[in-house]
Protein backbone atom coordinates (compact mmCIF):
# COMPACT_ATOMS: atom_id res chain seq x y z
CA UNK A 1 0.00 0.00 0.00
CA UNK A 2 2.83 2.37 0.86
CA UNK A 3 4.55 1.52 -2.43
CA UNK A 4 1.42 2.37 -4.45
CA UNK A 5 1.05 5.66 -2.57
CA UNK A 6 4.69 6.54 -3.25
CA UNK A 7 4.32 5.78 -6.97
CA UNK A 8 1.22 7.98 -7.15
CA UNK A 9 3.02 10.89 -5.51
CA UNK A 10 6.00 10.55 -7.84
CA UNK A 11 3.72 10.56 -10.91
CA UNK A 12 1.87 13.62 -9.62
CA UNK A 13 5.17 15.43 -9.10
CA UNK A 14 6.31 14.58 -12.64
CA UNK A 15 3.03 15.87 -14.11
CA UNK A 16 3.30 19.07 -12.07
CA UNK A 17 6.80 19.66 -13.39
CA UNK A 18 5.61 19.09 -16.97
CA UNK A 19 2.76 21.59 -16.68
CA UNK A 20 4.72 24.16 -14.69
CA UNK A 21 6.20 25.89 -17.79
CA UNK A 22 2.73 26.16 -19.31
CA UNK A 23 1.35 27.70 -16.15
CA UNK A 24 4.20 30.18 -15.81
CA UNK A 25 4.14 31.25 -19.48
CA UNK A 26 2.60 34.69 -20.04
CA UNK A 27 -1.01 34.27 -21.10
CA UNK A 28 -1.14 37.69 -22.75
CA UNK A 29 2.07 37.55 -24.80
CA UNK A 30 1.74 39.29 -28.16
CA UNK A 31 3.41 38.68 -31.50
CA UNK A 32 6.00 41.11 -32.80
CA UNK A 33 3.73 41.85 -35.78
CA UNK A 34 1.14 43.18 -33.31
CA UNK A 35 3.66 45.44 -31.58
CA UNK A 36 5.84 46.73 -34.43
CA UNK A 37 5.88 47.27 -38.18
CA UNK A 38 8.65 47.13 -40.76
CA UNK A 39 9.92 50.59 -41.59
CA UNK A 40 8.97 51.66 -45.11
CA UNK A 41 6.22 49.06 -45.52
CA UNK A 42 3.15 51.29 -45.49
CA UNK A 43 -0.02 52.09 -47.39
CA UNK A 44 -0.58 55.21 -49.51
CA UNK A 45 -3.73 57.31 -49.66
CA UNK A 46 -5.50 57.89 -52.99
CA UNK A 47 -8.23 60.37 -53.89
CA UNK A 48 -10.33 61.16 -56.94
CA UNK A 49 -13.39 63.07 -58.13
CA UNK A 50 -16.16 61.30 -60.02
CA UNK A 51 -19.83 61.15 -60.91
CA UNK A 52 -22.45 58.77 -59.55
CA UNK A 53 -25.34 58.03 -61.94
CA UNK A 54 -28.47 55.89 -61.78
CA UNK A 55 -29.92 57.49 -58.66
CA UNK A 56 -33.67 57.39 -58.10
CA UNK A 57 -34.26 61.15 -58.06
CA UNK A 58 -31.98 61.60 -55.04
CA UNK A 59 -29.05 63.26 -56.81
CA UNK A 60 -27.62 66.78 -56.61
CA UNK A 61 -29.77 69.83 -57.25
CA UNK A 62 -27.82 71.25 -60.16
CA UNK A 63 -28.99 74.80 -59.45
CA UNK A 64 -27.12 74.69 -56.12
CA UNK A 65 -24.18 72.53 -57.21
CA UNK A 66 -22.87 74.01 -60.49
CA UNK A 67 -19.77 71.80 -60.43
CA UNK A 68 -21.99 68.76 -61.02
CA UNK A 69 -23.40 70.30 -64.17
CA UNK A 70 -19.94 71.31 -65.36
CA UNK A 71 -18.65 67.79 -64.79
CA UNK A 72 -21.52 66.31 -66.82
CA UNK A 73 -20.88 68.69 -69.72
CA UNK A 74 -17.15 67.88 -69.70
CA UNK A 75 -17.83 64.13 -69.60
CA UNK A 76 -20.33 64.31 -72.48
CA UNK A 77 -17.90 66.36 -74.59
CA UNK A 78 -15.27 63.64 -74.15
CA UNK A 79 -17.82 61.11 -75.38
CA UNK A 80 -18.48 63.21 -78.51
CA UNK A 81 -21.71 64.87 -77.35
CA UNK A 82 -21.84 68.66 -77.56
CA UNK A 83 -24.39 70.51 -75.45
CA UNK A 84 -26.04 73.66 -76.91
CA UNK A 85 -24.69 76.89 -75.42
CA UNK A 86 -26.74 78.14 -72.48
CA UNK A 87 -28.52 74.80 -72.09
CA UNK A 88 -29.79 74.37 -68.53
CA UNK A 89 -29.53 70.82 -67.21
CA UNK A 90 -31.98 69.64 -64.57
CA UNK A 91 -30.69 66.22 -63.59
CA UNK A 92 -31.86 64.47 -60.43
CA UNK A 93 -30.15 61.13 -60.98
CA UNK A 94 -26.53 62.34 -60.92
CA UNK A 95 -24.35 63.26 -57.95
CA UNK A 96 -20.77 64.49 -57.61
CA UNK A 97 -18.68 62.41 -55.23
CA UNK A 98 -15.19 62.11 -53.79
CA UNK A 99 -13.60 58.69 -54.06
CA UNK A 100 -10.95 57.64 -51.53
CA UNK A 101 -8.89 54.47 -51.22
CA UNK A 102 -5.83 53.09 -49.50
CA UNK A 103 -3.16 51.56 -51.73
CA UNK A 104 -1.57 48.74 -49.72
CA UNK A 105 2.13 48.02 -49.74
CA UNK A 106 3.45 45.76 -52.51
CA UNK A 107 0.29 46.31 -54.59
CA UNK A 108 0.79 45.32 -58.23
CA UNK A 109 -1.01 46.48 -61.40
CA UNK A 110 -4.26 44.58 -61.87
CA UNK A 111 -4.89 44.10 -58.15
CA UNK A 112 -8.36 45.05 -56.84
CA UNK A 113 -8.72 47.38 -53.84
CA UNK A 114 -11.76 48.64 -51.94
CA UNK A 115 -12.91 52.25 -52.28
CA UNK A 116 -15.21 54.63 -50.42
CA UNK A 117 -17.56 56.97 -52.32
CA UNK A 118 -18.81 60.08 -50.48
CA UNK A 119 -21.24 62.69 -51.77
CA UNK A 120 -19.85 66.24 -51.90
CA UNK A 121 -23.03 68.03 -53.05
CA UNK A 122 -26.57 68.03 -51.69
CA UNK A 123 -27.59 64.57 -52.89
CA UNK A 124 -30.10 62.92 -50.58
CA UNK A 125 -28.82 59.39 -51.15
CA UNK A 126 -26.28 57.41 -53.16
CA UNK A 127 -28.23 54.18 -52.77
CA UNK A 128 -28.49 52.26 -56.04
CA UNK A 129 -25.97 54.51 -57.83
CA UNK A 130 -23.11 53.55 -60.12
CA UNK A 131 -19.75 55.26 -59.98
CA UNK A 132 -18.38 56.13 -63.42
CA UNK A 133 -14.73 55.60 -64.28
CA UNK A 134 -12.71 57.75 -61.89
CA UNK A 135 -8.91 58.09 -61.78
CA UNK A 136 -7.43 57.93 -58.29
CA UNK A 137 -4.30 60.01 -57.70
CA UNK A 138 -1.66 60.04 -55.02
CA UNK A 139 0.07 62.94 -53.29
CA UNK A 140 2.43 63.31 -56.26
CA UNK A 141 -0.45 63.83 -58.72
CA UNK A 142 0.12 60.52 -60.53
CA UNK A 143 -2.76 58.14 -61.28
CA UNK A 144 -2.33 54.89 -59.38
CA UNK A 145 -5.76 53.27 -59.76
CA UNK A 146 -9.02 53.49 -61.74
CA UNK A 147 -12.32 53.16 -59.87
CA UNK A 148 -15.77 52.17 -61.16
CA UNK A 149 -18.67 50.05 -60.01
CA UNK A 150 -21.97 49.80 -58.17
CA UNK A 151 -22.14 51.46 -54.77
CA UNK A 152 -23.30 49.55 -51.71
CA UNK A 153 -24.96 51.83 -49.15
CA UNK A 154 -25.77 50.26 -45.77
CA UNK A 155 -28.93 52.26 -45.14
CA UNK A 156 -32.42 53.09 -46.32
CA UNK A 157 -34.69 56.10 -46.40
CA UNK A 158 -38.08 57.34 -47.54
CA UNK A 159 -39.85 60.71 -47.65
CA UNK A 160 -43.37 61.86 -48.47
CA UNK A 161 -45.58 64.80 -47.59
CA UNK A 162 -42.80 66.67 -45.81
CA UNK A 163 -41.96 63.68 -43.57
CA UNK A 164 -38.73 61.76 -43.86
CA UNK A 165 -37.33 58.59 -42.33
CA UNK A 166 -33.64 57.69 -42.62
CA UNK A 167 -31.85 54.58 -41.39
CA UNK A 168 -28.06 54.90 -41.17
CA UNK A 169 -26.04 57.20 -43.43
CA UNK A 170 -27.05 57.45 -47.09
CA UNK A 171 -24.48 59.94 -48.40
CA UNK A 172 -21.54 57.52 -48.45
CA UNK A 173 -20.98 53.94 -49.54
CA UNK A 174 -18.30 51.42 -50.45
CA UNK A 175 -17.42 49.33 -53.46
CA UNK A 176 -15.59 46.09 -52.66
CA UNK A 177 -12.79 45.68 -55.16
CA UNK A 178 -14.04 48.79 -56.95
CA UNK A 179 -10.63 50.06 -58.09
CA UNK A 180 -7.95 48.44 -60.22
CA UNK A 181 -4.32 49.29 -59.51
CA UNK A 182 -2.60 50.75 -62.59
CA UNK A 183 0.75 51.82 -61.10
CA UNK A 184 2.76 50.27 -58.29
CA UNK A 185 4.68 52.06 -55.57
CA UNK A 186 8.21 50.83 -55.10
CA UNK A 187 8.63 49.54 -51.54
CA UNK A 188 12.14 48.84 -50.29
CA UNK A 189 12.21 45.93 -47.86
CA UNK A 190 15.00 47.20 -45.64
CA UNK A 191 18.16 49.22 -46.17
CA UNK A 192 21.10 47.08 -47.23
CA UNK A 193 21.69 44.19 -44.81
CA UNK A 194 19.40 45.65 -42.15
CA UNK A 195 15.65 45.91 -41.57
CA UNK A 196 14.22 48.37 -39.09
CA UNK A 197 11.17 47.65 -36.94
CA UNK A 198 9.16 50.50 -35.43
CA UNK A 199 6.90 49.94 -32.42
CA UNK A 200 3.48 51.56 -32.24
CA UNK A 201 4.38 53.47 -29.07
CA UNK A 202 7.62 54.63 -27.50
CA UNK A 203 8.52 52.16 -24.77
CA UNK A 204 12.14 51.30 -23.95
CA UNK A 205 11.17 48.20 -21.96
CA UNK A 206 9.10 46.69 -24.75
CA UNK A 207 11.83 47.41 -27.31
CA UNK A 208 14.39 45.64 -25.14
CA UNK A 209 12.15 42.59 -24.79
CA UNK A 210 11.65 42.44 -28.56
CA UNK A 211 15.42 42.55 -29.06
CA UNK A 212 15.92 39.74 -26.54
CA UNK A 213 13.26 37.59 -28.20
CA UNK A 214 14.79 38.00 -31.67
CA UNK A 215 18.33 37.31 -30.47
CA UNK A 216 17.17 34.28 -28.50
CA UNK A 217 15.47 32.77 -31.56
CA UNK A 218 17.67 33.99 -34.45
CA UNK A 219 21.05 34.16 -32.75
CA UNK A 220 22.96 36.69 -30.64
CA UNK A 221 23.63 40.03 -32.29
CA UNK A 222 20.79 39.73 -34.82
CA UNK A 223 18.77 42.61 -33.34
CA UNK A 224 19.88 45.87 -31.76
CA UNK A 225 17.84 48.60 -30.12
CA UNK A 226 18.34 51.99 -31.78
CA UNK A 227 16.09 54.00 -29.46
CA UNK A 228 12.82 53.66 -27.58
CA UNK A 229 10.89 52.93 -30.76
CA UNK A 230 13.24 51.54 -33.42
CA UNK A 231 14.96 48.16 -33.68
CA UNK A 232 17.62 47.28 -36.24
CA UNK A 233 17.64 43.66 -37.38
CA UNK A 234 20.25 42.00 -39.59
CA UNK A 235 18.47 40.06 -42.34
CA UNK A 236 19.60 37.80 -45.23
CA UNK A 237 20.45 39.54 -48.51
CA UNK A 238 18.51 37.11 -50.70
CA UNK A 239 14.91 38.28 -51.24
CA UNK A 240 13.34 34.86 -50.72
CA UNK A 241 15.37 34.17 -47.59
CA UNK A 242 14.59 37.65 -46.27
CA UNK A 243 10.84 37.09 -46.60
CA UNK A 244 11.09 33.75 -44.78
CA UNK A 245 13.25 35.40 -42.10
CA UNK A 246 10.69 38.15 -41.52
CA UNK A 247 7.91 35.57 -41.38
CA UNK A 248 9.65 33.88 -38.48
CA UNK A 249 10.50 37.12 -36.69
CA UNK A 250 7.05 38.67 -36.81
CA UNK A 251 5.46 35.58 -35.22
CA UNK A 252 7.72 35.53 -32.16
CA UNK A 253 5.89 36.01 -28.88
CA UNK A 254 6.86 38.96 -26.69
CA UNK A 255 5.38 39.99 -23.38
CA UNK A 256 5.20 43.82 -23.54
CA UNK A 257 5.93 45.97 -20.55
CA UNK A 258 2.92 47.12 -18.60
CA UNK A 259 1.34 50.08 -20.35
CA UNK A 260 1.24 53.60 -18.94
CA UNK A 261 -1.78 54.19 -16.73
CA UNK A 262 -4.13 56.37 -18.74
CA UNK A 263 -7.75 57.53 -18.61
CA UNK A 264 -9.29 58.79 -21.87
CA UNK A 265 -12.16 61.26 -21.49
CA UNK A 266 -14.43 62.43 -24.31
CA UNK A 267 -16.58 65.29 -22.95
CA UNK A 268 -18.62 65.52 -26.17
CA UNK A 269 -20.04 62.02 -25.81
CA UNK A 270 -19.51 61.50 -22.08
CA UNK A 271 -17.28 58.46 -22.69
CA UNK A 272 -14.66 57.41 -20.14
CA UNK A 273 -12.19 54.62 -20.94
CA UNK A 274 -9.33 53.48 -18.71
CA UNK A 275 -6.73 50.75 -19.09
CA UNK A 276 -5.78 48.05 -16.62
CA UNK A 277 -2.89 50.03 -15.11
CA UNK A 278 -5.14 52.68 -13.53
CA UNK A 279 -5.19 52.79 -9.73
CA UNK A 280 -6.63 55.19 -7.18
CA UNK A 281 -5.64 56.23 -3.68
CA UNK A 282 -7.98 56.51 -0.72
CA UNK A 283 -9.95 59.77 -0.89
CA UNK A 284 -13.27 61.38 0.02
CA UNK A 285 -15.61 62.65 -2.72
CA UNK A 286 -18.75 64.77 -2.51
CA UNK A 287 -20.55 65.70 -5.71
CA UNK A 288 -23.87 67.48 -6.19
CA UNK A 289 -25.53 68.66 -9.38
CA UNK A 290 -26.31 72.35 -9.70
CA UNK A 291 -29.13 73.25 -12.12
CA UNK A 292 -30.47 76.67 -13.04
CA UNK A 293 -33.91 76.81 -14.73
CA UNK A 294 -35.10 80.06 -16.34
CA UNK A 295 -38.65 80.08 -17.68
CA UNK A 296 -40.55 82.91 -19.34
CA UNK A 297 -44.36 83.06 -19.33
CA UNK A 298 -46.06 85.62 -21.57
CA UNK A 299 -49.45 86.93 -20.48
CA UNK A 300 -51.86 89.37 -22.14
CA UNK A 301 -53.10 92.35 -20.09
CA UNK A 302 -56.60 93.26 -21.29
CA UNK A 303 -58.14 96.57 -19.98
CA UNK A 304 -61.83 96.90 -19.10
CA UNK A 305 -64.35 97.71 -21.80
CA UNK A 306 -64.82 101.37 -20.69
CA UNK A 307 -61.17 101.95 -19.77
CA UNK A 308 -58.90 104.02 -21.95
CA UNK A 309 -55.98 101.59 -21.68
CA UNK A 310 -54.50 99.41 -24.40
CA UNK A 311 -53.92 95.70 -24.59
CA UNK A 312 -50.31 94.81 -23.67
CA UNK A 313 -48.18 91.68 -23.41
CA UNK A 314 -46.31 91.16 -20.14
CA UNK A 315 -43.41 88.77 -19.48
CA UNK A 316 -43.24 86.89 -16.21
CA UNK A 317 -39.79 85.40 -15.65
CA UNK A 318 -39.26 82.56 -13.21
CA UNK A 319 -35.74 81.60 -12.12
CA UNK A 320 -35.13 78.50 -10.04
CA UNK A 321 -31.80 77.31 -8.68
CA UNK A 322 -31.64 73.69 -7.53
CA UNK A 323 -28.71 71.85 -6.06
CA UNK A 324 -28.76 68.15 -5.29
CA UNK A 325 -27.37 67.10 -1.95
CA UNK A 326 -24.12 65.22 -2.32
CA UNK A 327 -22.98 63.33 0.73
CA UNK A 328 -19.28 62.97 1.42
CA UNK A 329 -18.37 59.42 0.41
CA UNK A 330 -15.25 57.48 1.26
CA UNK A 331 -13.58 55.96 -1.79
CA UNK A 332 -11.26 53.09 -0.97
CA UNK A 333 -7.94 52.61 -2.70
CA UNK A 334 -7.98 50.32 -5.71
CA UNK A 335 -4.93 48.38 -6.87
CA UNK A 336 -6.53 46.93 -10.00
CA UNK A 337 -9.10 47.95 -12.59
CA UNK A 338 -11.92 45.98 -10.96
CA UNK A 339 -11.45 47.81 -7.67
CA UNK A 340 -11.36 51.18 -9.44
CA UNK A 341 -14.60 50.46 -11.30
CA UNK A 342 -16.28 49.27 -8.10
CA UNK A 343 -15.23 52.42 -6.22
CA UNK A 344 -16.41 54.77 -8.98
CA UNK A 345 -19.74 52.96 -9.32
CA UNK A 346 -20.28 53.38 -5.59
CA UNK A 347 -20.47 57.14 -6.13
CA UNK A 348 -23.63 56.70 -8.22
CA UNK A 349 -22.55 59.39 -10.69
CA UNK A 350 -23.58 59.46 -14.33
CA UNK A 351 -20.90 59.64 -17.07
CA UNK A 352 -21.04 63.44 -17.28
CA UNK A 353 -20.55 63.75 -13.50
CA UNK A 354 -17.77 61.20 -13.64
CA UNK A 355 -15.76 63.51 -15.92
CA UNK A 356 -15.70 66.22 -13.25
CA UNK A 357 -14.96 63.72 -10.48
CA UNK A 358 -11.99 62.24 -12.33
CA UNK A 359 -10.56 65.68 -12.98
CA UNK A 360 -10.90 66.58 -9.31
CA UNK A 361 -9.32 63.28 -8.21
CA UNK A 362 -6.41 63.89 -10.59
CA UNK A 363 -5.88 67.38 -9.19
CA UNK A 364 -5.96 65.99 -5.64
CA UNK A 365 -3.38 63.33 -6.50
CA UNK A 366 -5.76 60.44 -5.81
CA UNK A 367 -5.93 59.26 -9.44
CA UNK A 368 -2.73 57.41 -10.36
CA UNK A 369 -3.08 57.76 -14.11
CA UNK A 370 -2.61 60.20 -16.95
CA UNK A 371 -5.86 62.01 -17.75
CA UNK A 372 -6.24 62.72 -21.49
CA UNK A 373 -9.16 64.66 -22.97
CA UNK A 374 -9.95 63.99 -26.63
Amino acid sequence: MKTQTGNFLRRAAILACCFLPLASAPAWAERIKDLATVQGVRSNQLIGYGLVVGLDGSGDQTTQTPFTTQSIVNMLSQLGITMPPGQSLQLKNVAAAMVTASLPAFARPGQQIDITVSSMGNAKSLRGGTLLMTPLKGADGQVYAIAQGNILVAGAGASAGGSRVTVNHLSAGRIAGGATVEREVATALGQGPYIHYETATTDFGTVQRIVEAINREMGPGTAQAVDGRQIRVRAPDDASSRVAFLGRVENLDVRPVQTVAKVIVNPRTGSVVMNQSVTIETCAVAHGNLSVVVSNDQQVSQPNALAAGQTAVTNNADIQVKQDTGALMHVKAGVNLADVVKALNALGANPQDLLAILQAMKAAGALRAELEVI
